[in-house]
């Protein structure tokens, strides 16, 4: 490409798989001299036919793969760890062929990294100043970030399946961690590229509406349904099901209310519409408080007519036999479940979880055209979809059918103080509702106290953003995987890596551009840097936060193939450290408009990261506090 054909392109925005390009590139000049096999197989075979020896094939420059990684600081920005397996495993110098690699580079990409060999063959590459600050240039808006990462999911159509409560059920503290975790992750793959689907696949049928039901028709408290719905179907719930437990004459009059429903009854479907209209109403008010949206809800019941196909193709294909009655899968290549079954219809007719995540699977392969189906559960259900997706493969290899990516997305519980699942006093899950409220009235102490004189308007709304992002931080930061400790005292400070100390960074940032009498995101570096005005940055703290800003695009990477919001969560309390230190060190305001201008730069630049990373995981962010 011509050099002022290149002057024209827009820097990358992910500088990782553009050196990892360019290797792969040099590879098929670089490796054409070297072997492919090892030496001692290079001998006299060939040559006792007459023949030369030959230069590898473009084939095996193909099998080189860079392993470009962001670098210890230390080192660079970039490393590149591939050229030591692949030596190795051709029987070649290291380091030789790394040289080789580095020399095959473009000139293009020498001048705007610094490239060094280190140790046997690990290739680093360090973004030249110019380099930074063009790239920095570049990225001044949500618009562009959002415009620069899209290749890295652009295509995608992903279903995402998450929250999901039971109806007639009250949501707890557990419920939280599927909603706050599932839309993150929504948030992150559309800014991604990816075309993302929300479903909220509820349980609205079953056979707890039968005891539901009969606790309606018996026992309801009409004054407490219109005083709290929700509360009331839940009480009738519970008593009803301890009625069941206690007299098998109560058993059976459930169990002919849930026939009456699954077989049309209007009086029952009524009654089943109603229970449902009452929870969705009540999810939708915490959905809205914690800014959740769904696309549809299409719960257990919508796929009611979907199951006879599911036990005739299961059959078909000879995956489902019968076992004691009931219609079931097992997997002989599977250590545990070559002997426990997978249940998809149970000894009595009836269809249970199972089948309608069978029937879910197929819907929305075939309906939705998903490429990618994200399920997300606690770990307690991790064989269940372990055996679904082994079903599904087996299923749709028999059938023909198109088999889209799966990621179960599982996560661990939220405990209390004594290692256990966190509850009242009395022992009772805490209701969701409960904790968001307590969040903003501990915010709002805290807020009153450091700030009483802010208007009471300006306080509540301080709290509301502090105390919601406060209890949705503390989830998102845990690695998913693992259980965590809630603990007020600790999710509200505003020291580590916490919700308050991340808003507080931003209000801070937001601070300089009013004492300047600047807008961010309109007047201040970005045209000075059009101009020609900001210089490239020099010093230690302004290059440390110049390559931190650098790392976004590896992050978002990272975090979306991984599907895990902690990476992106460490990554912005790192970059408030080092925004912290750079601006402790280095004078915003100076008398050298290039300084200033690119001071002004890092400092824009560094609040659009960090609100464009707490906006993707949820939080809402604040100018002042």
């Amino acid at each position: 490409m011509p050099a002022a054909q290149a002057a024209l392109q827009p820097p990358s925005f992910n500088l990782a798989n553009e050196l990892d390009a360019a290797l792969r590139q040099a590879a098929t000049t670089a490796l054409r001299d070297e072997p492919t096999q090892p030496k001692d197989e290079l001998t006299t075979g060939a040559l006792q036919e007459g023949k030369e020896s030959q230069p590898p094939t473009l084939e095996g420059a193909n099998e080189f793969c860079p392993e470009l990684r962001p670098a210890d600081p230390r080192h660079g920005d970039f490393q590149a760890n591939g050229v030591l397996p692949y030596a190795k495993a051709r029987k070649q110098n290291p380091r030789a062929l790394a040289e080789k690699l580095v020399a095959a580079l473009p000139d293009s990409l020498r001048e705007r990294f610094d490239i060094a060999i280190a140790g046997p063959g690990f290739i680093n590459f360090t973004a030249r100043p110019a380099a930074l600050l063009d790239w920095l240039a570049h990225y001044d808006s949500g618009a562009r970030l959002r415009e620069g990462a899209a290749s890295t999911h652009g295509g995608e159509r992903t279903i995402v399946d998450y929250s999901s409560p039971n109806t007639a059920k009250q949501l707890h503290v557990g419920h939280i961690r599927s909603m706050v975790i599932g839309e993150a992750i929504c948030r992150l793959l559309e800014f991604c590229g990816a075309q993302v689907i929300r479903d909220n696949h509820i349980g609205d049928w079953g056979t707890q509406f039968g005891k539901l039901i009969w606790g309606y028709k018996t026992l309801l408290d009409a004054e407490a349904l219109a005083r709290d719905p929700l509360e009331e179907l839940e009480r009738l719930y519970k008593a009803a099901d301890a009625a069941t437990k206690a007299d098998p004459a109560i058993l059976d009059a459930a169990r002919a209310e849930l026939v009456k429903l699954q077989s049309g009854d209007a009086e029952n479907l009524a009654l089943w519409r109603q229970i449902n209209a009452t929870s969705s109403t009540a999810f939708q008010q915490i959905y809205q408080q914690l800014d959740i949206r769904f696309d549809h809800e299409l719960g257990e019941s919508f796929y009611n007519d979907k199951l006879a196909r599911i036990y005739t193709e299961l059959q078909d294909c000879g995956l489902a036999t019968e076992s004691q009655g009931a219609l079931v899968v097992f997997h002989p290549e599977h250590p545990r479940f070559a002997k426990q079954p997978f249940i998809v219809r149970k000894s009595d007719g009836a269809s249970n979880y199972a089948t309608t995540d069978l029937a879910t699977m197929l819907y929305r392969t075939e309906h939705f055209e998903a490429d990618t189906i994200i399920i997300l559960t606690d770990t307690r259900q991790t064989d269940h979809f372990e055996q679904l997706w082994l079903t599904t493969q087996k299923w749709y290899a028999a059938k023909g059918y198109r088999l889209p990516e799966f990621e179960h997305v599982s996560f661990g519980a939220i405990l209390g103080d004594d290692g256990r699942a966190i509850k009242t006093r009395t022992g009772d899950p805490i209701r969701l509702q409960a904790l968001l409220d307590e969040g903003i009235e501990r915010a709002y102490a805290l807020v009153s106290e450091k700030s009483p004189t802010l208007p009471e308007t300006d306080r509540r709304e301080i709290a509301a953003a502090v105390g919601l992002g406060a209890v949705r931080y503390a989830d998102l930061s845990q690695n998913r995987s693992s259980d965590y400790v809630f603990k007020w005292e600790k999710i509200l400070s505003f020291d580590g890596n916490t919700a308050p100390y991340l808003l507080y960074a931003v209000t801070r940032i937001h601070s300089i551009f009013r004492k300047l009498g600047l807008d961010p995101y309109t007047n201040t570096a970005s045209a000075a840097t059009a101009a020609g005005a900001a210089s490239a940055p020099e010093t230690e703290h302004e290059l440390a936060l110049a390559r931190k800003l650098l790392q976004l695009p590896a992050v978002l990477q990272t975090t979306t193939e991984q599907l895990r919001p902690h990476f992106l969560c460490t990554y912005l309390f790192e970059l408030a450290g080092t925004f912290s230190s750079f601006y402790a060190a280095e004078k915003v305001l100076n008398d050298s408009p290039g300084i200033q201008a690119r001071r002004l730069l890092l400092c824009a630049r560094t609040l659009l990261f960090l609100e464009t990373g707490l906006h993707l995981l949820g939080l809402k962010t604040l100018t002042r506090m």
